[in-house]
């Protein structure tokens, strides 16, 4: 009876916390989706009132749809959704009119009418976007309460484009988001997650734990799925630097991020390489001189330096630092001596360390220099160097890996 009460005590507990997580959630996740619903209230009554005073329409339905479709569509894509959900509505509306119009309104009707509009749709080109909105668009013509009559179809087409126009005028000029704020926030899951286990695994060396080891690298493995987010808020990123006039002066500081993106991808990739090699070192009992555990403390150290300059727009000059003092110890841990195993971590050392070089906006020869010179035990010159490095974007070439290897270890 006693160990009823117990078990049932402890999940009303474990229910309360689970209550409790999931309410704080929701919040964070009302909280950062508030400016989202802010625009679509704004652009929807907006063009509300635009198809109304200008059109003297007296039921503008089609002119809020677009606009807060316009806004409900990928970040960076806003553009080509827009042209596509009014060339969807424009489909939509043409054979909606026309079937209601000469064959009035039923089930049947409504079932040939969205038969009808996907296979036009398909016919022309149209993407799942146009397929989507056409096919709903004709729906609403056949099913709301609306005047069907003839040569009607060209002011709700207009009535669509000012909405659609409408989304685009409140992201670019009424409340535009942040860009590079956008961007930090998709990009500090990936580069937290791996600044955390690069930290667990310099524990994990140090106390010669290979279990925990495995266990951080089984975690690294989760960062892939934060990249496809990354991605899409980097196009994001752009199109709101390139429509918003006043977020026009975030576009250095935005184009440091886009071009880090591809280092950053490199370097998650070669610390998986680093962690598993961690790992087989440890199990085959090979001397880990302490320079090694240090060594990749200080590259952790120098992925939150650079997520932390990205983020607030200055020159990581921080982060170029620590990347080289990693270099260096992983430099003296191999004159140290080290196993097989251990030698592919103090490379992965190095090439990791020059991606986040190159993340920085180093170009690759220069990144190469300072990573000899660090490695050669002048780690504090080849910082002292790196922090004379114009803060300009790095590169968009694609000749070489990023430290002259060829490519990511994966």
């Amino acid at each position: 009876m006693d160990l009823d009460r117990e078990r049932i005590a402890n999940l009303a507990k474990e229910f309360r916390n689970r209550s409790r997580a999931t309410a704080r959630d929701r919040w964070h996740a009302v909280r950062f989706n508030l400016v989202l619903a802010l625009q679509a209230a704004l652009a929807a009554a907006l063009a509300w009132l635009g198809s109304h005073e200008l059109l003297g329409n007296p039921s503008p339905v089609f002119a809020p749809i677009s606009a807060i479709g316009t806004l409900a569509s990928s970040v960076g894509q806003r553009f080509r959704r827009t042209v596509e959900m009014i060339f969807g509505i424009a489909i939509g509306i043409g054979l909606g009119d026309a079937l209601v119009f000469a064959a009035g309104t039923g089930p049947w009707q409504l079932g040939l009418i969205v038969f009808l509009s996907i296979v036009v749709s398909i016919f022309l080109g149209g993407g799942p976007a146009v397929v989507t909105q056409a096919a709903a668009t004709a729906v609403l013509i056949a099913t709301l309460d609306m005047p069907h009559e003839a040569n009607i179809e060209f002011p709700r087409v207009i009535d669509a484009l000012i909405g659609g126009f409408a989304g685009l005028v409140v992201l670019a000029l009424l409340l535009p988001l942040n860009p590079l704020r956008i961007v930090d926030r998709a990009a500090r899951p990936a580069l937290g997650r791996l600044a955390d286990e690069l930290s667990e695994t310099a524990e994990a060396i140090k106390t010669r734990d290979a279990p925990r080891a495995q266990a951080a690298l089984d975690r690294l493995r989760q960062v892939e799925e934060h990249f496809q987010g990354f991605e899409e808020a980097l196009e994001g990123g752009r199109e709101t630097a390139l429509l918003a006039p006043v977020r026009w002066r975030r576009r250095g500081a935005l184009t440091q991020y886009v071009e880090s993106s591809e280092y950053i991808e490199h370097a998650v990739h070669n610390s998986g390489t680093l962690i598993r090699r961690a790992v087989t070192a440890l199990e085959d009992e090979e001397p880990i001189p302490e320079e090694m555990s240090n060594a990749v403390t200080m590259l952790a150290e120098a992925v939150r330096l650079l997520r932390r300059d990205l983020g607030h727009g200055i020159r990581p000059e921080a982060a170029r630092e620590q990347a080289l003092q990693a270099i260096g110890q992983a430099g003296r841990a191999y004159a140290e001596g080290v196993g097989f195993s251990g030698s592919v971590v103090i490379a992965q050392v190095r090439t990791t360390g020059s991606d986040l070089l190159r993340a920085t906006g180093i170009q690759r020869l220069e990144a190469n220099q300072l990573v000899r010179r660090a490695a050669g035990g002048h780690a504090g010159e080849a910082a002292a160097e790196a922090a004379r490095q114009p803060g300009t974007p790095p590169s968009t070439g694609r000749s070489g890996g990023p430290s002259g290897e060829r490519g990511p270890a994966r």
